[in-house]
């Protein structure tokens, strides 16, 4: 079983508070991958509350964004669409990287599991796609390979954008060495 993570195609930031160019430019290679996959989609939403700036986050990035319920934490339109179509599971997530993670893709598989191997056993690989590669991406990337350490990690980097382009290819680079393969 091959499993597709959408990491926090938000409206925020793809073209609101947080937006680039490069986040909208992702846009339409997204929703082509989840509209081609066959197997299970999870997009992820950044999830913050109404006093986001008395976070530890909000006191460093001083920006509010992604507040549940906002059109800015909704997903963009076109992968929202993508991702209905293909019956994707949403996960809301408070910070970078979500624990909740690895249990969920663990009851997805449990849900399918036809026979006595592990529930590891049966995920053939995980891709990684979203923003931001730096932030968001990087943490659930490293998450899932602690969790899963026999399991292919990949990130396909035309699905991805950073806060800005050099960030985005210091964390591809990073990504490299702790086994993640960088498509």
């Amino acid at each position: 079983m091959k499993f597709l993570v959408v990491i926090d195609m938000q409206n925020d930031f793809v073209d609101g508070a947080l937006g680039t160019a490069e986040a909208v430019a992702v846009v339409d290679n997204v929703v082509k991958e989840i509209q081609c996959w066959a197997g299970p989609v999870i997009c992820t939403r950044d999830t913050h509350g109404p006093r986001y700036l008395d976070s530890q986050e909000g006191r460093k990035l001083p920006v509010v964004h992604c507040v549940k319920g906002t059109d800015g934490w909704q997903l963009n339109p076109q992968v929202q669409a993508a991702a209905e179509a293909a019956g994707a599971v949403l996960l809301d997530k408070p910070s970078f990287g979500s624990t909740d993670l690895p249990f969920v893709i663990r009851q997805i598989v449990a849900a399918h599991a036809t026979d006595d191997r592990t529930l590891d056993s049966m995920i053939d690989r995980i891709e990684l796609i979203g923003i931001c590669t730096d932030i968001c991406v990087i943490s659930n990337a490293m998450i899932l390979k602690a969790a899963f350490p026999e399991v292919p990690i990949s990130v396909k980097a035309s699905c991805c954008a950073g806060v800005t382009p050099e960030q985005h290819d210091t964390a591809l680079a990073a990504m490299r060495p702790c086994q993640i393969d960088i498509l």
